[in-house]
């Protein structure tokens, strides 16, 4: 299996271990996993995360607990930085398809490094980027 961008709510629910993952989605997970592959995570996520995190619509801590998991020395996930190429490519994202602004980053994040995105968000789903649900 190759290489995922995982959405904000697909990487809480990973590392929750979650029944909101989906069947497809921790099996796409786990191919990566046992290939020594990457699960990237947009530092777009780790804002949103913050965000929600400090309005209280997340568990108090969750960012730390996210980057803590991050940052273990053989941990398969790894920050996508939001670079410019990937401006490029949210303008292939429909904004009347995909319109929040973080969801769009996040799946030009997927477009522009040509990997699949691992989201249950209709919206960007039915976006021209390859997702996994």
């Amino acid at each position: 299996m190759s290489d995922l961008v995982l959405d904000t709510h697909a990487l809480i629910w990973y590392l929750e271990k979650s029944s909101k993952l989906s069947h497809a989605a921790k099996v796409a997970i786990k191919a990566t996993l046992a290939g020594g592959a990457v699960l990237y995570v947009s530092a777009v996520s780790l804002a949103e995360i913050l965000y929600l995190d400090e309005k209280g619509r997340l568990p108090a801590g969750t960012l730390t607990k996210v980057l803590a998991e991050m940052n273990r020395s053989d941990s398969a996930l790894a920050e996508a930085p939001f670079v410019a190429g990937m401006v490029e490519a949210m303008a292939r994202i429909p904004r009347d398809v995909v319109p929040d602004l973080p969801d769009r980053m996040i799946a030009g994040t997927a477009l522009h490094l040509g990997l699949p995105l691992v989201t249950a968000d209709s919206q960007i789903r039915a976006a021209s980027i390859t997702t996994i649900w």
